[in-house]
């Protein structure tokens, strides 16, 4: 295999232009030091020498093109993995139904059960996805409850946020049933860093276990940024 790779480098090094014997004559440095070239008897070492030059310059393209390829792909590489941001949360994983809420504040919904993290942007500490890179991102809130309580207007309902203002609002009216749920699903813009959490609204309760009725999920379409 070696030899194939030899004969193929040495045919495309030959193959750059003719060759010919050199003038020993020639005053340039290479020939100057080169006591093959002085000896005028020895036209097939002058030829071999020149030969031997070429395929060193041919080499050295060789590398330096393929050391530029190799740079440009580990950088694509490296902004690919930049890139890559998804999480997905629920509020808990316990057996039995426990409930968040209700409060006479807003409250932060504490996503504490985590089923995918990539990219590390979602903290279970805050309760806050910061976006990792400009763009266009998925951002989807379920929410359920099961209490059927006569004080409250909205049984189930949250605001999703960024930045601390609501980009998108759940409000699930009571019905005649003791559950209630919604959805909601956008595509947002976000700059790097900005914030992006779940409001539970004063009166408003969620419910959850471990069938994870209420998630909140988020993931990079594309980035903006160059």
């Amino acid at each position: 295999m070696r030899a194939i790779v030899l004969l193929c480098m040495l045919h495309a090094a030959f193959g750059m232009e003719g060759y010919g014997w050199v003038d020993p004559s020639s005053t340039s440095s290479d020939t100057a030091s080169n006591p093959c070239y002085l000896d005028q008897q020895s036209c097939g070492c002058c030829v071999m020498q020149k030969q031997l030059n070429r395929m060193e310059q041919y080499f050295n393209f060789s590398y330096e093109g393929m050391h530029h390829v190799l740079t440009e792909s580990k950088m694509a590489l490296n902004y690919f993995r930049e890139s890559r941001s998804a999480f997905s949360v629920a509020l808990n994983s316990n057996a039995r139904m426990d409930c968040f809420g209700p409060f006479p504040d807003d409250k932060l919904i504490p996503f504490k059960h985590v089923f995918i993290n990539l990219g590390d942007s979602y903290s279970t500490d805050t309760s806050i996805f910061t976006a990792p890179r400009s763009g266009v991102y998925s951002l989807a809130v379920t929410i359920y409850s099961d209490i059927d309580s006569p004080i409250n207007p909205f049984a189930a309902c949250a605001n999703l946020m960024v930045n601390g203002h609501a980009v998108a609002v759940l409000p699930e009216h009571k019905g005649n049933d003791p559950e209630d749920s919604s959805t909601v699903v956008v595509a947002a813009g976000l700059k790097a860093g900005d914030q992006v959490g779940v409001l539970l609204p004063a009166g408003c309760v969620i419910c959850d276990n471990l069938s994870h009725f209420n998630t909140f999920t988020g993931f990079l379409l594309h980035t903006t940024d160059s």
